[in-house]
């Protein structure tokens, strides 16, 4: 059956996955350098929140409008933008002289890195059917892993070997190479002269899409409009409230490997790979199983609702990463690899249900409002984080800050469950 569709969707779904994985690498190279950094410029953990703030707030405020640019762009031109203006502001990071440099070209690269999952989500809804939406998310999302697997695996090393400004410059200019690759293969299905008839047929195989599309094309969606649906809603809460959990295990994991096990430099490559190696199983297996209960005939939404409950259940174990890590290093390894592995299987399916609730010329919109909200939260941690550390510190017990931490990254997930289960309790596609 694939040979006579054809897999050509596939090819565009690699690209998209390597974007991902860019946008990951270099995101995270700032984390495993805060040690250097820290002894560099007289860091507190205060400037360090401050940096990392620096990046989710701008971050927060390109999603206000990449989404809506991509949209209009069209997701050739929107996604080449975003990677080219994004790399430039990583390689400028080895460019800085102070804390304020940092601030500010991580405000850059929020600013410009904000438009990846608008644009990829959309290609996404471009060239997959409803039904294989979620296992190309998870695979392109899974990018996320393979970057932040990558970082902890070569930026020690070049630090080390060439110092902590080639790290930022090697990194940024990944992104580069990618474009040509990017220019020479994509295009809309509908302008691509490498898709067969018969694969089109089928990426446009959904009658409910087809009848929303033909009744909205000539429409152009309000952003503000987009506020006034439930189905908005569900995402921007979902993220709001589970996003902040990957921003804390991202940018301080490195810290807490540091702190509990007195790990830094090459020594934490192999504990952070094992985690996001974990995290990308969970990505694919994310899109899979949904998919799978769809080729049952299970409903779509029902499949995709009940699949995110089984992943919220999985990130509860996280509440005990430290407790149990106490006994040994590798079961918390274990513990927090599960924790962002159920992290990775919900976000393969969250971005799915923006495309099964809305018509795909507001995809990328409301993928923008539901990332902003969702980088708000990573601020509100990014707050508490550092002030927890330093208040515990100051009594004496700095491991109970750690431990309020894994506790909110257990419990999320089911609070958003529930929350847009109410929200939204049957599938409704919004009427624009």
């Amino acid at each position: 059956m694939q040979q006579s569709i054809g897999k050509f969707r596939w090819t565009i779904c690699a690209m998209v996955f390597f974007a991902t994985t860019i946008n990951y690498l270099d995101r995270a190279v700032i984390s495993l350098l805060k040690k250097t950094l820290t002894l560099e410029y007289n860091w507190t953990e205060l400037d360090y929140g401050n940096i990392v703030i620096a990046f989710q707030l701008s971050y927060a405020i390109g999603l206000f409008a990449s989404g809506r640019l991509v949209d209009k762009w069209g997701s050739k031109i929107g996604y080449a933008t975003a990677l080219f203006l994004w790399s430039i502001a990583a390689m400028a990071h080895a460019f800085v002289r102070g804390t304020g440099g940092f601030i500010a070209v991580r405000a850059a690269l929020g600013l410009t890195e904000s438009a990846n999952f608008p644009a990829a989500v959309k290609t996404v809804t471009e060239w997959f059917p409803k039904k294989e939406r979620a296992f190309a998310t998870g695979i392109f999302n899974s990018g996320t892993n393979i970057g932040a697997i990558l970082a902890p695996l070569t930026v020690p090393f070049i630090a080390e070997h060439f110092g902590w400004r080639w790290a930022f410059i090697i990194t940024g200019g990944i992104g580069l190479i990618w474009l040509i690759f990017w220019f020479l293969i994509y295009d809309v299905p509908a302008k691509h002269k490498k898709l067969s008839k018969e694969e089109f047929d089928y990426i446009h195989s959904d009658q409910d899409e087809i009848a929303a599309a033909e009744k909205t094309k000539h429409d152009k969606v309000p952003w503000l409009k987009l506020l006034g649906y439930r189905q908005t809603w569900v995402f921007a809460v979902g993220k709001f409230l589970t996003d902040p959990v990957w921003w804390f295990y991202l940018f301080w994991l490195p810290d807490f490997l540091d702190k509990e096990y007195h790990m830094s430099g090459t020594s934490i490559a192999l504990p952070i790979a094992l985690v996001y190696t974990l995290s990308s199983i969970g990505s694919i297996y994310g899109g899979w199983l949904p998919m799978t209960l769809i080729n049952k005939h299970w409903p779509v939404f029902k499949a995709r609702r009940t699949s995110m409950l089984i992943y919220a259940l999985c990130a509860v174990p996280a509440m005990f990463a430290q407790y149990l890590g106490s006994i040994n290093l590798w079961l918390a390894i274990f513990i927090i690899g599960f924790a962002t592995a159920a992290h990775q299987a919900w976000s393969a399916n969250i971005y799915t249900v923006v495309s099964d609730l809305f018509p795909k010329k507001a995809v990328a919109s409301v993928i923008g409002i539901g990332g902003m909200c969702g980088a708000v939260g990573g601020i509100l941690i990014a707050r508490l984080a550092p002030k927890l550390f330093i208040y515990f510190k100051a009594q004496g017990n700095e491991q109970t800050g750690y431990f309020i931490m894994f506790i909110i990254c257990g419990t999320a997930y089911l609070l958003a469950w529930l929350i847009m289960k109410a929200l939204v309790p049957r599938e409704k596609i919004a009427e624009i």
